[in-house]
């Protein structure tokens, strides 16, 4: 494994993390074994994965209760565990997102509970609430930082201007966004304002969701619950025709005698700002073939052609 430091801080992770949605996530996918999540867990730490990704709205809380029973056994200074607030969920099933300090301070000390630890490594504003100024969302979260309970601050969901307003007094070590060979809207202004600014980048959904797997076919259909039906990737129109450059790349990750999750790994990996990425995943075989992405190496000329493939030249 390779390991490398967030920005702003002293924080050492694996360059490949674990994101731990479908570990205790059942609000967002339908028949997730509890033990199968505990054993990626496990399976990632068993191959140097140190950097653990997760939220307080996977599963209600569940996703954080199971990597914190995997995590109890461990050094704490062998791992380092991101999660994030404020979204506030409600037993009838309903969720506001709520970024008031109060909210921030309580959201906190629950994850501390669930996880079983007396701080969080980074943690994460999940999504504003276009209410609460960051000055006070942010400034609560520092105030945490100082404290002991937070070791480093990341925003996730947000735009150029908010990230902006967001790290005014510099506060922001992680910029948690979208990107993805299919979607490289963040390269127009989020990741070089990261990299102006010292912000470690680091993208969620690096397998585009699944489909730079490279096992959806045409006549794909999802499960009636699977979240990411609504994904504008997966609509029709649009998911035929990425179909087709997802092919071309799996041509190209066979020439490189690699495979198109590691090549898709590899190539955010490649791009500047970004600092490490967090595969996520439901078999612990997964995780295993993802960790082999870091011996990849991509030349200028071969970054060239990828290109040309995504533009579906």
């Amino acid at each position: 494994m390779k390991y490398t430091t967030l920005k702003k801080s002293d924080i050492e992770v694996s360059v490949i993390g674990l994101g731990t949605n479908a570990v205790g996530g059942h609000n967002l996918f339908q028949k997730l074994n509890e033990e199968n999540g505990k054993e990626l867990v496990r399976e990632a730490l068993n191959i140097g994965v140190t950097f653990f990704d997760t939220a307080d709205i996977y599963g209600f809380g569940r996703s954080e209760e199971l990597v914190g029973e995997v995590l109890k056994d461990i050094k704490r200074d062998d791992f380092v565990i991101a999660t994030k607030g404020g979204q506030h969920w409600f037993e009838n099933g309903s969720i506001k997102v709520d970024n008031h300090p109060d909210y921030l301070r309580e959201a906190v000390d629950k994850s501390l509970y669930r996880l079983q630890l007396d701080y969080v490594d980074l943690y994460y504003l999940h999504f504003p609430d276009t209410e609460t100024p960051f000055a006070e969302s942010i400034g609560e979260l520092a105030r945490l930082k100082e404290e002991g309970k937070i070791r480093a601050i990341g925003v996730s969901n947000v735009s150029l201007e908010q990230l902006k307003e967001a790290n005014v007094h510099g506060n922001i070590s992680v910029l948690q966004s979208p990107y993805h060979m299919l979607d490289r809207s963040a390269e127009t202004e989020l990741l070089p304002y990261c990299v102006e600014n010292n912000i470690s980048f680091i993208p969620y959904g690096p397998l585009a969701f699944g489909l730079l797997g490279g096992t959806f076919t045409q006549d794909f259909k999802f499960d009636t619950h699977d979240w990411r039906q609504s994904l504008p990737l997966f609509q029709s129109k649009q998911f035929h025709q990425t179909l087709e450059i997802v092919n071309k790349l799996k041509q190209f990750a066979s020439q490189k005698n690699t495979t198109l999750p590691n090549l898709a790994l590899a190539w955010l990996l490649a791009q500047e700002g970004v600092d490490a990425v967090i595969p996520g995943g439901k078999r612990k075989e997964r995780i295993l073939e993802n960790s082999q992405a870091i011996e990849i190496i991509l030349s200028k000329e071969e970054l060239n052609i990828i290109n040309h493939i995504l533009r579906n030249d």
